[in-house]
Parts: C-alpha cells; structure tokens; sequence
C-alpha cells in the first residue's frame, strides 16, 4: 500500500470514500436526505481548490493502483476561509443559511474525513492513514472528532495515541473532540 497527496484525478473516488463517513452531516448541510444530490454537492468541492474537502487537502492509500482510502486534513487555523465558498453554495443552491458547528480551532491539524472502501474496511487501510499523519504531523497538535456511540473508531485513535479533551456537537450528533500532541524530542 502507498500513501500519497490526492490529485485531481483522484476526486471522484474520494468523493465516494468522504461520503461513507458523513453521509449524515451532508444530508444536514444540504437540508435533505438525497444521496444522490448529498454527492454532487461534495464531489463539486473535492474537486475545487481552496475549500476544506478539496482533493488538495486529501491523502489517500493505494493498492495495486486503486485508492482504496481517503484522508482529508488541514489547518484548523483556516476553518473560516475554507469553509466560506461551502456556505456560498449552500445559501445560493439550497437556499439554506448555513451555520455550522466550529469543528476545529487554530494550533490543530483537524482530520476532518477518513472513509475507506467498502471491500477493504478491516484490512488496516485507516490505521495506515493516521499512523502517516501522525508520522508526518509529529510536530503539530492533530485532531478529529468522533461520535459518540463509535466505540471501533474511538478505540482504535485511543490506541493510536489520541487523548479526548473535549466533546462537540456536529449537526445535530454529538461527538468526541480527540487529539494526539506533539511528540517532545529529546
């Protein structure tokens, strides 16, 4: 397996992978459950530059030349600036004045997204994931939240090293806030 930045080319199978995991914080943004609209809506920002869930802020893991996962992350301390062309749009498209949760905050690399194909889920894909970011971030505070009521997941960034420092509430679910610090060099 390789872990590489995402491209271009890549948007339309991290689409698929963002949307395993937040089909239901879509479904809030764009004020309906329709999967197919929930899709669109994302895959026209992983596609674009300069916004949270662009493809330029996205790793993902291949094997044998597919993508079988996706990661996406950035500096919490541009939340606001990527997440306006999404507000935008919402407003514009789905007539929606979209407020949404702050999810993250400045000092923190957030992990927004981690989903992974269906057929490879078990298969260690999102443990190779965080084990690259947090290799890769070692030096910064990294984030994410859970929900609550994911045991797997939580148990698997706990062992990972994450710590809660805190709980949110991210359309409507509530959530764990989990972080991994910087390692301290000797």
């Amino acid at each position: 397996m390789v872990i590489r930045r995402a491209t271009k080319a890549d948007a339309e199978i991290i689409t698929e992978h963002l949307f395993l995991a937040m089909d239901e914080i879509l479904y809030a943004f764009i004020g309906m459950k329709d999967k197919k609209k929930a899709k669109t809506f994302l895959h026209y920002f992983v596609e674009k530059e300069n916004n949270q869930y662009s493809y330029k802020n996205c790793l993902v893991a291949e094997s044998e030349k597919e993508v079988i996962g996706s990661l996406n992350i950035y500096d919490g301390q541009q939340l606001e600036s990527l997440r306006e062309p999404i507000i935008a749009y919402i407003k514009t498209h789905f007539g929606i004045d979209f407020n949404h949760e702050e999810e993250t905050q400045e000092g923190e690399y957030y992990i927004d997204c981690l989903g992974v194909s269906e057929k490879h889920r078990g298969k260690g894909v999102g443990t190779a994931l965080l084990k690259f970011i947090i290799e890769k971030y070692d030096q910064k505070t990294v984030g994410l939240l859970v929900e609550e009521g994911n045991p797997n997941a939580e148990k698997l960034y706990l062992k990972l090293g994450f710590e809660l420092v805190g709980r949110k509430v991210l359309a409507g679910k509530k959530m764990k806030h989990l972080q991994l610090k910087p390692k301290v060099k000797e």
